[in-house]
C-alpha cells in the first residue's frame, strides 16, 4: 500500500461502507478535463515551436523541446516536459522507503533522531573557531536553539584536539552525536573521551577520510589501521569510523555525477580496507556514512540523494552485505562551490533552497553553511540564520512530516535513474582503473573533474548559469561584514577548490583596488544611449548590469553628451536595432572623436556596425568582455 492510499484508509470515516445514494454516485470516469480533447505531446512541441521562432529562432532541432532542454551534470539533461511516457523505461521498482533499493529512504519512518525516535533530519552545526571559550559558548548556543548535533573541525587553526574534551564538556554525549574531522588525532582525542561509554547517541562519527585526504592533497594515505579504529568504534553502538567526504569533488567542480561515482569508489576502497582487517561485510557496511553537497540546483540535489541511496544498495548486493545493512547514510551539507563573498546576505536563499532539497532527497543529516562562511569565521548572527534555516523548514513547514514527496514526478524519477546510471558508469570506469587511489594518481579524477568544471565555467561565464549579486544584479555600493579571518586551511596539494563567483570577484577586487587607490574614483563604462528612455532602457539596462558585475561603473547619457563628466575612455552603445542601423556608426565616430578608444555595442554582432570594437548580448562570454574592458581602462591584476 502506498503512503497516499494508506493515508486514505486511516482518514476513512466509520460509516465509509454505507450504501451512496445512486443520484450522488460519482461516475468512475469523471474527470476534471472530461470535456476536452487530451492535448498531445505533438501539439505542445508545434505551440514551443510557433513561441521559439517569434524570438528569431529560425532553425530548430529536432524534437523542439531540445532547444529547452538543459545540462545539469556530465551526461545528464532534463528536458522542459515529462509526463507518463517518459516514465515507461524506468526500474519498475524503486522501493518503498526502509527497503532495498532505499531510493524512497533508508527507513520506513524517515530520519531517527538522536533518541532512536522517528524525528526530523539530523540538524549537525560546524565548529572550527580556535578559541576554545568561543567554540564552547558557540555550541552551547547552538543546542539551546534547534542543533541536534555537532560538526568539530579539530587541528591547527581549528579546534584545538587537546581542547576537544574541554569544549565537550557540556555537551550530553548521549542525546547530541558529535562528529570530528581532523585525521587519526581527532579520532583519538574522541575515543578517548567516550571510552567506557556505551550510551552514545547514534549518529557521531570519528570522520577518518584517508582517501579523502588523498584526493585534497595528492598524497597516498595508510589505509591499514582503519580495521583496528572501526572494532574500537564498534563498542559504542552508533559510532562510525570513516566519513565519505563527496564534497572534496564537489569543491573542485565535480558535477553530482563525478561526485557520486566518486564516492562510491571510495567506499568500495573502505569495504575492502575493512574486510581485509576482518571485519564481516555487514560489519564494514556499518562503519561508513557519506557527506555530499546540496546545492541550489534543488531537483539534482533531491535526485543526486535518491540516486546515492539506490548505487550504494547496489554495491551492498553484489558484496553479499544484508539487505539492513545496505542503507546508506547521508549526510548533507550546502554547498562551498555556490557560496559568494559578494552580497553575501543572497547566501541565506541559496541555503534555504539546497536545505529543503537536502531534506526532501532524504538526507540524514543536515549542516547549513552560514552565510559569510566565503569571509571568514562566522559570527554568532549568521550561525544563528544557519541553524534557524533548518528549524523553519522543520518546526513551521513541517517538510519532514512527508517521507520522499518528490517520490513518483516523473521529472525526480527520470532524473534519478539518469544520476545513478550515469555515476554507475563513470564508477565502473574507476574501479577499471585500479580503484579510486590509482585513478587519483594517474589523474584519471583530476581530468574529468576538470571537463566538468570546464562545462559549467562556460555557463558561467556567459550567465547561462547565473549568480545574484555577481554576474547577474551586483550592487557596486554594498559594505561586505568584517569576519575574523579563518585560520584552519583545508588541505591542499591535489584537486583544487573552486566557487562559481571568483572569477567575477577577481575582477571585483582589481576594479575596487583602482577605485581604492584614485581618490574613490571608479573605473568606468560610459553608456552612450541613443533615442528616448522608452527605446534604450532594455540594453542600457542589460549593458549595465554586465559591466557592473566587472566593478566597473556606468554612468550614462545621450549620445556623448555625458561622457566628459564620466571621466572614462570606454563606451557602450545602447539602443534599438532600428536605431542603430542609422545612427550607431555615427556616435561611434563622434565618440572617438572625443577620446574613447574602446567601443562597447548592446546588441548581436550580426549587426556589424562601423567604428565597434565588441558586442555584449545575452549569452556572450561576459567574462572576456569585462577582462577586455578591465585592460583597456589599465585595470591590472
Amino acid at each position: 500500500m502506498s503512503p497516499t492510499d494508506q493515508q486514505a484508509d486511516t482518514q476513512a470515516p466509520a460509516h465509509a461502507d454505507a450504501e451512496v445514494p445512486a443520484e450522488h454516485a460519482v461516475p468512475e470516469t469523471l474527470a476534471l478535463a472530461a470535456e476536452f480533447e487530451a492535448a498531445t505531446r505533438d501539439q505542445w512541441r508545434e505551440l514551443v515551436a510557433g513561441v521559439l521562432r517569434k524570438t528569431g529562432r529560425e532553425e530548430l532541432p529536432d524534437p523542439v523541446e531540445e532547444a529547452l532542454a538543459r545540462t545539469v551534470a556530465t551526461g545528464v539533461r532534463v528536458a522542459p516536459l515529462y509526463t507518463a511516457e517518459d516514465a515507461g523505461d524506468l526500474p519498475a521498482v524503486v522501493g518503498v522507503p526502509g527497503l532495498p533499493p532505499f531510493v524512497r529512504g533508508a527507513t520506513a519512518a524517515g530520519s531517527i533522531g538522536a533518541s532512536g525516535t522517528p524525528a526530523a533530519w539530523d540538524i549537525r552545526q560546524r565548529h572550527a573557531h580556535p578559541d576554545v571559550a568561543v567554540t564552547k559558548e558557540a555550541v552551547a548556543a547552538d543546542l539551546e536553539n534547534g542543533v541536534t548535533s555537532l560538526w568539530l573541525q579539530l587541528g591547527e587553526g581549528a579546534v584545538p584536539v587537546a581542547a576537544l574534551g574541554e569544549v565537550l564538556s557540556d555537551v550530553l554525549l548521549d542525546l547530541a552525536p558529535v562528529g570530528v574531522s581532523g585525521g587519526t588525532a581527532a579520532a583519538e582525542a574522541f575515543l578517548a573521551i567516550v571510552e567506557g561509554r556505551t550510551d552514545l547517541a547514534p549518529g557521531s562519527s570519528l570522520g577518518l577520510d584517508p582517501l579523502g585526504e588523498h584526493a585534497a592533497t595528492g598524497r597516498r594515505q595508510d589505509l591499514s589501521g582503519l580495521g583496528d579504529v572501526a572494532r574500537r568504534a564498534a563498542a559504542h553502538p552508533g559510532l562510525r569510523t570513516v566519513a565519505v567526504d563527496a564534497t572534496v569533488f564537489a569543491d573542485a567542480g565535480a558535477s553530482a555525477v563525478e561526485e557520486l561515482g566518486c564516492s562510491l569508489a571510495a567506499g568500495v576502497g573502505y569495504l575492502r580496507a575493512l574486510t581485509d582487517a576482518g571485519l564481516s561485510v555487514d560489519e564494514a557496511f556499518a562503519q561508513l556514512d557519506f557527506r555530499y553537497s546540496a546545492t541550489a540546483d534543488q531537483f539534482t540535489t533531491i535526485a543526486a540523494l535518491r540516486a546515492a541511496r539506490r548505487l550504494w544498495d547496489r554495491v551492498g548486493d553484489v558484496s553479499g552485505a544484508s539487505p539492513e545493512a545496505r542503507a546508506q547514510r547521508q549526510h548533507a551539507v550546502t554547498s562551498s562551490v555556490m557560496t559568494t563573498k559578494r552580497d553575501p546576505w543572497v547566501n541565506m536563499l541559496r541555503t534555504t533552497v539546497a536545505c529543503f532539497a537536502a531534506g526532501v532527497g532524504g538526507a540524514d543529516v543536515v549542516t547549513v553553511q552560514p552565510f559569510d562562511s566565503a569571509l571568514g569565521l562566522p559570527d554568532s548572527f549568521s550561525r544563528r540564520i544557519a541553524r534557524n534555516t533548518q528549524n523553519l523548514l522543520v518546526e513551521e513547514g513541517h517538510l519532514a512530516r512527508v517521507l520522499d514527496p518528490a517520490g513518483g514526478s516523473w521529472y525526480v524519477e527520470s532524473l534519478t535513474d539518469s544520476l545513478a546510471r550515469a555515476a554507475w558508469g563513470w564508477f565502473t570506469e574507476i574501479e577499471r582503473a585500479g580503484g579510486l587511489v590509482e585513478a587519483l594518481d594517474s589523474g584519471l579524477v583530476r581530468d574529468r573533474i576538470a571537463a566538468a568544471w570546464d562545462d559549467r565555467a562556460k555557463r558561467l561565464a556567459t550567465r547561462a548559469d547565473a549568480i545574484t549579486g555577481v554576474s547577474e544584479f551586483p550592487n557596486l555600493t554594498e559594505r561586505l561584514p568584517a569576519r575574523e579571518p579563518l585560520a584552519w586551511s583545508p588541505p591542499s596539494g591535489g584537486l583544487p577548490r573552486v566557487r562559481a563567483a571568483q572569477e567575477f570577484e577577481e575582477l571585483r577586487d582589481r576594479a575596487d583596488a583602482v577605485m581604492s587607490s584614485d581618490g574613490g574614483t571608479r573605473p568606468a563604462v560610459y553608456l552612450a544611449t541613443i533615442g528616448p528612455v522608452a527605446k534604450h532602457t532594455a540594453r542600457a539596462s542589460f549593458a549595465g548590469n554586465l559591466f557592473q558585475a566587472g566593478g566597473l561603473a556606468t554612468p550614462s547619457g545621450d549620445g556623448v553628451e555625458g561622457l566628459a563628466e564620466a571621466g572614462t575612455t570606454v563606451a557602450c552603445i545602447c539602443g534599438t536595432d532600428k536605431d542603430y542601423a542609422t545612427e550607431a556608426a555615427g556616435l561611434a565616430k563622434e565618440l572617438r572623436a572625443a577620446g574613447v578608444t574602446q567601443v562597447w555595442l548592446a546588441g548581436k554582432p550580426e549587426l556589424g556596425i562601423d567604428g565597434v570594437d565588441g558586442y555584449v548580448y545575452a549569452g556572450c562570454d561576459a567574462l572576456a568582455a569585462l577582462r577586455t574592458a578591465h585592460e583597456q581602462l589599465g585595470v591590472q591584476a
